[in-house]
């Protein structure tokens, strides 16, 4: 069986938590978290830099404190991951990141290995496309396609023939990220391109502190409905600010 690489919350313990989804179409839900370590792209704004800023990157971020690897990583054994989410004794389970479609074969087997009845969620950026055999066990799509204010090349975030394949997708929610009215705009085009609904579709203010989000929503909620977008805050920031584990 081959192992996952997952974030820790301190040197040694996997990100593996039991909380309450967030943000986006579940917002609210008591879920277990798993946060998988590693990530394809470098968003300056990333609230989990941890998972991917390691000593030695080049990429840009706007805090420059760079992390060390072997204590913000940590690779177990699917069967351990497995067994650390069922001591939970809850079926909604949401695999995030990084970008967890990095690692689609273990988390397929462990996705097996946790049998029926669980409803699964995958956290991704989008640039990536289920397999054949992780797609069977997957429940809902939180698709979170990146802007041009995450910093990231155009080529790198935006895959159009893996998010027109997401389109198509039933499962599948695209959540943006937006720090200003003209990350709407760039949004709009790019729905337009893929033929996405506007129920579909979800807006988030940037941001990692109430007062942040709280400035963001002002403007942003008017533009959702004017839009057909739906609204999401960021609610584990509300209750536990921006901290691992939460």
């Amino acid at each position: 069986m081959p192992r996952l690489r997952l974030a820790t919350t301190t040197p040694g313990e996997p990100e593996i938590f039991h909380s309450l989804q967030g943000e986006g179409i579940s917002i609210g839900r008591p879920s277990v978290f798993v946060r998988l370590s590693g990530c394809n792209l470098a968003c300056n704004w990333c609230d989990t830099p941890y998972t991917w800023y390691f000593e030695g990157s080049n990429a840009a971020h706007r805090s420059s404190a760079r992390f060390i690897r072997r204590d913000n990583s940590i690779a177990l054994s699917v069967e351990n991951v497995a067994e650390r989410i069922a001591r939970f004794g809850c079926d909604h389970i949401i695999f995030t990141g990084g970008e967890p479609l990095l690692q689609q074969a273990a988390l397929a087997d462990v996705c097996a290995l946790l049998g029926a009845n669980r409803h699964i969620e995958i956290e991704s950026n989008g640039t990536v496309l289920l397999d054949d055999r992780l797609a069977p066990h997957v429940d809902q799509l939180n698709l979170s396609p990146k802007l041009a204010h995450s910093g990231n090349a155009e080529h790198a975030r935006i895959n159009i023939e893996a998010l027109q394949g997401l389109a198509q997708d039933p499962r599948a929610w695209f959540k943006f990220v937006v720090a200003s009215p003209d990350d709407v705009t760039e949004l709009d085009l790019l729905a337009e391109r893929l033929g996405l609904p506007p129920a579909r579709i979800i807006l988030m203010g940037e941001g990692t502190t109430p007062d942040a989000l709280n400035a963001r929503a002002i403007w942003l909620a008017p533009l959702c409905v004017a839009r057909g977008y739906r609204f999401t805050d960021r609610l584990h920031i509300h209750l536990y600010g921006d901290t691992r584990g939460t």
